[in-house]
């Protein structure tokens, strides 16, 4: 693999999108090549390098979630037992959630608990039980196992079942039953010990303008098991190896079983939105049906940071990119189509909504549609959708409200973006088997709560 020209491209794209730093690490015939390019504070202007370390956000989910199928092989723990089987404290608002929910869709995102509970229960070690008691007022979404919404409440609670299973904090046990193993000594969760090492900062901004340095290092310690480790590309690269090498670490070291492995691939759900997102959920990986072969991946976002990896089990390759503000998404796009084509034959597909949209009756998708931490408003503007997008909770004075001109590609299907730097986000209005009108977007399911104004 020739480095160096991946190298260039790094470097030509994130200064074409506004990106300040990035670290790339791809796995290619069982070798692991990186680069970085940029710098991880523009206030400092330190450079940044391949040992440089970058939020990885919900990637971390697949950390947790390997951590979850250790515990299921070990048979301390049953997928389809409720919950409360595990932790009797366990409560939400709604009594059957509480008493039927399972860890099997706390990992595949079906559980319907509002997900965007961003609790801060402070940095002792007793952070996740605090939160899991705090989640005794959380609403549902929908009803569990009826629909896919994307839930970062859920993992703070898997990370908790891990804690009482282990007998060991979330991080401990991530520690001592992952990393050391795997012999990721770069990825770390504590601010205490990122500082050890080269941190990245995030940086916001509109898309096309100049990106600044985030207010705010990192998330709360209690989201944790939900997006919390800090790592380098390779590292990221060494657990994704995990994956591809059945459960052993490179020095043959059992860390999983074969059968787990496979299992934590199988589809549980399909993602309602399949052309942007992938077709279908595992347990913790999003599963993509790529022309060229099947790859799995997950991406992840924090304060300004994001970072994105994606898997091709077959061709046994590997690709981490993690960036620290801009438009990253772009960079991913045509990175990884170039990569996955070069080292995997897999194309890379482009969601985007046709040259000519066609003519469609969009007045039954207005109205306003709410979940935990997130309010949409859709209007009609002269027969095109508007939607708008505004943080409520604990994000609300970080995130901008977004607005977004929708283009339909079918009846219920839409397609919109902030800018014309941005790539396209995929809108779907759909209902629920027992009628109610939902909104799929960004990854989550929120219900319709009343008709609005044409």
């Amino acid at each position: 693999m020739n480095i160096d020209h991946w190298q260039h491209r790094l470097t030509e794209l994130c200064e074409a999108h506004q990106v300040p730093g990035a670290s790339l690490a791809v796995l290619v015939d069982g070798e692991i090549h990186e680069c970085a390019t940029g710098v991880l504070h523009r206030g400092t202007g330190v450079e940044a390098t391949t040992d440089s370390l970058f939020q990885i956000g919900s990637i971390t989910k697949l950390y947790t979630s390997t951590l979850i199928m250790q515990l299921v092989a070990e048979g301390r723990l049953d997928l389809d037992a409720p919950v409360v089987s595990v932790l009797p404290e366990f409560a939400v608002a709604d009594p059957v959630a509480t008493k039927t929910v399972t860890t099997r869709q706390l990992l595949c995102h079906t559980s319907g608990i509002d997900g965007d509970f961003f609790y801060d229960t402070g940095r002792g070690d007793d952070c996740l039980a605090a939160y899991v008691a705090a989640c005794a007022g959380l609403g549902q979404n929908h009803p569990p196992g009826v629909t896919m919404s994307y839930c970062n409440s859920g993992f703070t609670v898997l990370g908790r079942i891990i804690e009482v299973l282990t007998g060991q904090v979330w991080d401990v046990a991530l520690r001592e039953r992952l990393l050391i193993p795997l012999g990721a000594h770069s990825t770390m969760t504590l601010p205490d010990d990122v500082l050890r090492f080269r941190a990245a900062l995030g940086h916001i901004g509109e898309p096309g303008e100049e990106q600044v340095p985030a207010p705010v290092w990192g998330l709360n310690r209690s989201a944790g098991p939900a997006g919390t480790i800090n790592a380098t590309a390779a590292d990221v690269v060494r657990f994704a190896r995990l994956h591809l090498d059945g459960g052993r670490a490179p020095d043959g070291t059992r860390i999983l079983g074969v059968e787990h492995v496979a299992a934590m691939r199988q589809p549980q759900v399909d993602v309602p939105v399949r052309e942007a997102f992938g077709s279908q959920w595992g347990l913790g990986w999003v599963l993509y049906d790529w022309p060229g072969g099947r790859v799995i991946g997950h991406d992840g976002a924090t304060i300004g940071q994001k970072a994105y990896l994606r898997v091709v089990p077959e061709a046994r390759v590997a690709v981490a990119l993690l960036t620290n503000g801009g438009v990253p998404a772009e960079v991913c796009q045509r990175l990884f189509t170039e990569l996955l084509t070069e080292h995997a034959g897999v194309a890379v597909p482009r969601f985007a909504p046709p040259a000519e949209p066609p003519a469609v009756d969009v007045t039954r998708h207005v109205g306003r549609y709410l979940r935990e931490g997130y309010d949409v408003e859709v209007t009609d503007r002269d027969g095109v959708l508007h939607l708008r997008g505004e943080n409520t909770g604990e994000l609300a004075q970080i995130n901008p409200v977004i607005h977004l001109d929708l283009v339909p590609l079918d009846e219920c299907l839409f397609a919109g973006r902030r800018n014309e730097h941005e790539p396209w986000l995929p809108v779907l209005f759909y209902s629920l088997p027992d009628g109610s009108p939902y909104l799929h977007f960004g990854m989550r399911a929120a219900p319709k709560v009343d008709h609005g104004r044409r």
